[in-house]
This record gives C-alpha cells, structure tokens and sequence, in this order.
C-alpha cells in the first residue's frame, strides 16, 4: 500500500467533488485519510489519453530507448516504451477487472464505442451504464498507482524512469575530511586608507 498524501491528490482533485471539495483526501475509516474517486478517475483518465497517444501514432515515430535497471550498478536494457505501455494498459486492465467491467471496457475504451452503441449491445439503460463507467475507472486508476513494483502512474517515472537516487556515501569518515584555514586576504595601503577616511 502506498501513502497518500495531500501534494500528490490536490492537483489531481475534482474542484466541484461533493466527497472531497477538492482537496482529494476525505476521511475515510478509523479516521484514515483515504483519496477521494474522483482522483482516481484523474488518473484513469491522464493513463487513458497517454494510451490513445501511444496507440495512435504513426508507427515509424516510435523509438528505442536505452534505461538503467538495478540502480547505479545496474545493466542496461532496450525498448520500446509506448508499445510497451500500450500492452501494460491493456495486461493491466484485464487483470483488474472481472468478467462484465471488461466487456465494457473494451467496447467504450478500446474499440472506441459511444455509448449508445454499448447499451444496445449490452443491453443497459443509459444510468447503469455510466456508473458502471464510474466504477471502471476507479478500480482502474487505483490499480494504475498502487501497481507494485512498477506502476503505469505517474506517467514520467513510467516513460523517463525514477528520479529518485540513493545518497552516495562519503569515501572518508567526517574526522578524516582535510580542512583547510580561512585566512584574510591582505588589502592594498590605498583600500585601508579610503576606509579610514
């Protein structure tokens, strides 16, 4: 389980959300700060246009990119990020969802159905259908960030790799470290006496 914390759900918040009002977290059991839906959905949503961009481009303008597993004293690996993270949605998706959530999934999201079409070939009155909708993307986007050991959210630790790097260890212990006198710099005559004066 991840911590939550308000820097991360704020800009993600819906600013008219009846749950949260905006600020992303809202009191959830035992007192438990919990993020709010509509966070979630954000990050469906950030995941999802991500996915469509990646899906859509031309073929001849994806690349290869060379990344540092392992940390500093890791090896290198090739691939193919946007390609790859099409499958990840798309593996990731799958595994989340049961049965009926995917078959909506892939008729709204995937195979770019509105939802008049859904509804008549899921046989679903309009409301049902948009809060199943709702309930996709939630399920969706919290899996999108909760993902261990890689997650699909945020999208440039996905895409650049993580920034975050171990302090490195002095070589020396702090006792050892030379240290060298301060000394004051000897003035020019002229400069004392315009200062006297």
């Amino acid at each position: 389980m991840i911590e939550w914390n308000r820097s991360e759900t704020l800009p993600l918040a819906k600013h008219t959300c009846t749950q949260c009002h905006g600020l992303g977290l809202y009191a959830g059991r035992a007192g438990r700060a919990a993020p709010c839906h509509c966070v979630f959905r954000a990050i469906f949503r950030a995941c999802y246009s991500r996915f469509q961009f990646c899906a859509t481009k031309e073929k001849h303008m994806s690349k290869v990119t060379i990344e540092r597993i392992g940390g500093p004293q890791g090896r290198f690996i090739w691939g193919r990020k946007d390609e790859e993270y099409v499958a990840d949605f798309c593996l990731v998706s799958r595994r989340a969802l049961d049965g009926e959530e995917y078959r909506i999934f892939k008729f709204h999201y995937l195979l770019g159905a509105d939802w008049r079409l859904c509804c008549r070939q899921l046989k679903l009155d309009r409301g049902s259908f948009f809060h199943m909708l709702y309930r996709i993307e939630q399920k969706l986007g919290r899996t999108f960030r909760e993902l261990q050991p890689y997650s699909l959210y945020p999208l440039d630790e996905y895409f650049h790799g993580t920034s975050r790097q171990e302090p490195v260890a002095p070589t020396q212990p702090p006792s050892q470290v030379l240290r060298f006198p301060i000394r004051p710099i000897p003035m020019p005559q002229e400069a004392l006496a315009a200062l006297a004066a």
